[in-house]
């Protein structure tokens, strides 16, 4: 994902297609398909222009799921956030939100921010709320990790959803000093290692729920690039709360 302010570079490995074919057969609890769901994040940047996003053709490429950057910080709201959180659901689309945490602010704060902002949005049968963490600001590893606990508490006890954690694996095993404190929570791993699945998770993860494999995909609906993602399974109750898939 990226910064309201500058894209993060990061080295991209272009993903095989076999990827998307037979390749994966990650199930989604509670259902007999074994293909993968899949779906996209988008922020501002897939917004050239001020172009729109056709929603019903990205649904009807065969993408189940959207997330949608909602906020970063204590003032930046994605000035695309509610249209396209108005297309995923007229679309039909499991949809969820995310902020970009910025962590030399007040966690409670940014908390607050999120959630006022992105459940009049999203509404209560979307996606669990999404913490996207990966830039410490210079900030040592205990202070990253003492910020992470506070958002994460604070935004559950405004929505009643426990939040997805959104990194990579190189910022959790430095920045977050590989702490296996937040392995009960969802995770949602970028890895663009170009396989048919993410390498060693972090943290003491042993299960992802999300995996974006590509910041390069090209979909109907979309225009120029955009991160693609998996739904590997895990939030329980997520097809029936949702939007179900496959439906």
């Amino acid at each position: 994902m990226t910064s309201s302010s500058r894209k993060r570079v990061r080295a991209v490995t272009r993903l095989v297609p076999v990827l998307l074919a037979g390749a994966l057969a990650f199930a989604v609890p509670g259902t007999a398909s074994a293909e993968p769901y899949n779906g996209p994040d988008v922020a501002s940047w897939q917004h050239p222009g001020g172009s729109g996003i056709d929603w019903f053709a990205v649904r009807a490429s065969g993408h189940e799921f959207a997330m949608v950057k909602a906020t970063e910080g204590l003032w930046y709201v994605n000035p695309f956030f509610v249209q396209d959180g108005i297309g995923m659901r007229a679309a039909g689309m499991s949809r969820g939100a995310y902020h970009y945490a910025d962590v030399r602010e007040s966690p409670e704060a940014q908390a607050a921010f999120f959630a006022s902002t992105s459940f009049p949005v999203i509404g209560g049968d979307g996606l669990p709320p999404v913490l996207d963490i990966e830039d410490a600001k210079g900030l040592p590893p205990a202070a990253v990790i003492d910020w992470t606990r506070r958002y994460l508490n604070s935004v559950q006890a405004l929505t009643g959803k426990q939040p997805i954690i959104y990194t990579y694996p190189n910022f959790w095993r430095t920045a977050m000093a590989n702490t296996t404190e937040f392995s009960n929570y969802p995770l949602w791993i970028a890895d663009y290692n170009g396989r048919n699945e993410p390498g060693p998770l972090p943290g003491g993860w042993r299960h992802w729920t999300f995996w974006q494999y590509t910041s390069t995909g090209r979909i109907p609906g979309v225009n120029g690039n955009v991160d693609l993602n998996i739904y590997g399974g895990g939030l329980g109750d997520f097809g029936s709360s949702a939007n179900p898939f496959g439906s």
